[in-house]
């Protein structure tokens, strides 16, 4: 799924939000010990930056489902707990002096991230948010090309790195609301090879767009 996908599906998100607009007058704000529950659609678009010399690696952009537990702790403090399971990417390269050009293997990541929220609560039913945290990501089933000329290749099986996340809430009634979401995200491994060692870092640091709807318990 592209961004303009992703565009369309905020914009449907929109219309939607509008054509809700009669229920304004019930919209609550969350108060202290709510549980919001989301499901998102996400797309996953990687930055694939590396320091690697004389080598291109990149990782393949996805679209996943993710589930969020957003705690309040007052209406505009909150905590989000945001998961999905291991996804499987696809690794290419450009590596010249290796005669390599094109996909070299795959990887799974599982990337759980935690992030504090403040919640702006003087707009009605339209319920803007930001947020900042921490994000681990554990690297499994890695298959990367094994006995070339560097040796056999594979990555750090952990990342932590810092998220930044800004979205809205729309809410539909004193349950049900609609959600747009949108994270950066650092993700960053080292490639390192049996004969060379560390090759450098690959810097994942995907952008993450996210559609989907919110259940408060």
């Amino acid at each position: 799924m592209t961004i303009q996908t992703f565009q369309r599906a905020a914009l449907s998100l929109a219309i939607a939000a509008g054509l809700a607009a009669p229920l304004l007058a019930q919209a609550q704000s969350f108060k202290a010990g709510d549980l919001l529950v989301r499901a998102r659609v996400v797309n996953i678009d990687t930055a694939n930056k590396d320091s690697i010399d004389a080598a291109d690696i990149t990782v393949s952009n996805k679209t996943i489902p993710e589930v969020d537990f957003t705690y309040f702790l007052s209406p505009n403090l909150a905590a989000e707990l945001i998961l999905t399971y291991p996804q499987k990417h696809k690794i290419s390269a450009n590596i010249p002096s290796l005669s390599v050009n094109g996909e070299i293997g795959s990887v799974k990541h599982l990337p759980p991230t935690l992030t504090m929220q403040y919640h702006f609560t003087d707009f009605g039913a339209v319920k803007p948010y930001l947020g900042a945290g921490l994000n681990y990501t554990r690297f499994s089933s890695v298959d990367l090309p094994q006995g070339t000329a560097l040796g056999s290749l594979t990555i750090d099986k952990n990342s932590v790195g810092l998220a930044l996340q800004a979205g809205v809430d729309y809410v539909i009634d004193g349950k049900w609301s609609l959600n747009l979401d949108v994270k950066k995200v650092q993700i960053r491994t080292d490639l390192k090879s049996g004969a060379a060692g560390n090759l450098g870092k690959i810097k994942i640091d995907p952008l993450l767009i996210g559609v989907g709807v919110g259940y408060k318990f």
